[in-house]
């Protein structure tokens, strides 16, 4: 089983793949999207639940996602159009940091998908290529909440703590205007439903081909946590406006 696959299973209990709950995701987009008419990017949108939460939301809005995970955009679609927002709803399949768009958006949003730019700041730099005047970016990715083992290094990636992160996101010309720390509960909540729908996955067919596969990655993911990160590793998702913006009239309306 190929890794986008795997993850495409282990999300299915929760689709917004990241240790956040929908009272946690509704806020957040609250504060994102002050306007209800933006026009959205999804940079590493995933099976776009964060897309889809926003278009249910806000009939007005319009959205776009980027990601190179064939099996989750054609999710995504299928869900556009089953929920009849996809009139509403652009996917791109290709790598996030090739992407390019003829038009600026009034909000970028990048969560859990830091990786795939090399890390949190060369996120917010592509995040600032695709953002309007006025525009907000939200923005979700790990620290660390007390010294990691080298293990857990090794796992998850070179965090820094909390108060460091956000001096590094300040320092790179971004404001913080709202933000959530996710919970003891929403991060063991986001774990056991990734390895229990994984496991699950496996059990209803017995005869699978890929049934070991996916019962031997569930069991080492769920290792993995309990031993090396679940004591050290946490999660930041905040909404940022550029420190040196200048919103005009104009700018407003190139939101849209």
């Amino acid at each position: 089983m190929d890794r986008q696959r795997i993850s495409r299973i282990a999300h299915t209990g929760h689709p917004i793949a990241a240790p956040l709950d929908d009272d946690s995701v509704r806020q957040l987009l609250e504060h994102a999207l002050p306007h209800g008419d933006e026009r959205v990017l999804d940079l590493g949108c995933g099976g776009g639940e964060w897309l889809l939460r926003a278009l249910a939301r806000w009939p007005e809005l319009r959205a776009e996602g980027v990601d190179v995970a064939t099996e989750s955009l054609a999710h995504a679609r299928a869900a556009a159009v089953g929920q009849g927002v996809a009139d509403r709803l652009v996917l791109h399949h290709e790598d996030v940091t090739d992407f390019c768009s003829p038009h600026p958006f009034g909000l970028v949003l990048s969560v859990g998908a830091a990786h795939a730019f090399g890390g949190l700041r060369p996120t917010l730099a592509a995040a600032r290529r695709h953002l309007a005047p006025g525009g907000q970016v939200l923005i979700g990715d790990g620290f660390w909440e007390r010294t990691p083992s080298p293990e857990a290094v090794g796992m998850l990636g070179d965090f820094a703590d909390l108060p460091t992160t956000l001096e590094r996101v300040t320092a790179a010309g971004w404001t913080p205007v709202h933000g959530h720390v996710s919970t003891r509960r929403e991060l063991d909540d986001y774990e056991w439903s990734w390895t229990g729908s994984l496991a699950s996955w496996a059990l209803d067919q017995p005869d699978g081909p890929d049934r070991a596969e996916a019962l031997a990655a569930a069991d080492a993911h769920r290792t993995e946590w309990l031993r090396a990160y679940r004591d050290s590793w946490g999660f930041v998702t905040v909404v940022l406006r550029r420190t040196d913006d200048r919103p005009t009239a104009a700018g407003r309306h190139r939101t849209r």
